[in-house]
């Protein structure tokens, strides 16, 4: 892999796995387009670093005060967080779908689902629940007012995302606009989610990698670009998707969805 294959990638990345667009959709079809080998095990993991790395610099305060306050200890100033104690909990509950489904499916997430027939289905699909949430939500409520419930409403909904091209974002936010959450607030809590099951796949990742031999020399320098370029441009997209939410639907993400669904779907069938 050169660094420029290793660069592109990690911006494919930073920016589709929190944009609620599939980052395995997308990494699947570039290097496929552009001709490109199968990045391997040990750049995928690099991937996974990168973006427990965005998610954990990004809620770095939020995780802080999410925490003291499950333990009951006054930290930090977020109205949201301190009106909600219980947050750290219901996180932990809405987790468990995510750890029990990927317990049971591992074997088909990483191979007989990877199939661009489901990708494009599932872009196209969760493209058009995220329309009728968005226009459907009466988006009333914040962090403050998740319900036990709802966290494990949008777990649920988070464990479909293993499905290759459904999106962890996209699926949870959607969930989180059925639950009458606010846009902005269902992105955060979807970031907020996912960081338990993106540190847990990292750490089984890890540990695959130590089994294999570690990170071969010839690869250390594009398994740091990996790692640092979708960490930085997680980073940047978690912050434009949550701005861009306190002010605008979700519309642009689901025509988005609906073309690459229908492109994705013409392809598989152009060249099966």
């Amino acid at each position: 892999m050169s660094l420029l294959q290793a660069a592109v990638l990690a911006i494919v990345q930073g920016l589709t796995e929190f944009l609620p667009i599939s980052s395995s959709a997308h990494l699947a079809l570039i290097p496929w387009l552009l001709g490109w080998p199968d990045q391997g095990l040990v750049f995928d993991i690099a991937l996974h670093f990168g973006t427990l790395a965005a998610v954990l610099v990004y809620f770095f305060r939020d995780w802080v005060e999410i925490v003291a306050r499950g333990f009951g200890v006054a930290r930090g100033r977020d109205p949201e967080l301190e009106a909600n104690p219980r947050l750290l909990w219901q996180i932990a509950l809405g987790t468990l779908p995510v750890v029990i489904a990927g317990a049971a499916f591992k074997s088909s997430v990483e191979h007989e689902w990877r199939q661009p027939w489901l990708m494009g289905s599932m872009l196209i699909t969760v493209g058009v629940l995220m329309w009728l949430g968005d226009r459907l939500s009466k988006r009333e409520k914040g962090l403050a007012q998740i319900s036990w419930y709802d966290a494990l409403c949008i777990g649920l909904a988070q464990a479909l995302a293993l499905v290759p091209g459904t999106s962890r974002s996209g699926i949870t936010i959607t969930a989180g606009l059925f639950c009458g959450l606010r846009r902005d607030a269902a992105a955060r809590f979807s970031f907020l989610l996912s960081t338990p099951a993106v540190a847990g796949a990292a750490l089984l990742a890890a540990v695959e990698l130590v089994g294999a031999g570690g990170i071969p020399p010839g690869m250390r320098s594009t398994f740091l670009v990996g790692v640092l370029g979708s960490a930085a441009v997680g980073c940047l997209s978690i912050g434009l998707l949550l701005r861009y939410l306190r002010t605008h639907s979700l519309l642009f993400f689901v025509a988005y969805r609906l073309v690459f669904g229908i492109i994705v779907l013409a392809l598989a069938g152009l060249f099966r």
